[in-house]
């Protein structure tokens, strides 16, 4: 589930995020990092935002391992053929 809205480097230079947080999932990471600072990072406060930003970051990653996964299994076809 990635997020629908990508944020754009203007947006997240204003929000400052680092530059290694910066993928598809940080337009959600937006608003949880705001949520974290007005509840003074709280861990039982911004739960929502902290389980669709973990959610999107599982989703990226099992997309990324998938696409892995078949180009593995095409460069062994590939091999195979050869």
């Amino acid at each position: 589930m990635t997020s629908s809205h990508i944020a754009s480097q203007e947006e997240l230079k204003a929000a400052k995020v680092p530059v290694a947080w910066r993928d598809q999932c940080s337009s959600l990471l937006i608003p949880l990092n705001v949520c974290r600072r007005q509840t003074y990072y709280l861990p039982w406060q911004c739960e929502n935002e902290r389980h669709s930003y973990e959610k999107c970051q599982y989703d990226d990653m099992m997309r990324r391992m998938k696409k892995m996964s078949k180009l593995k299994l095409q460069r062994a076809e590939e091999l195979e053929d050869a």
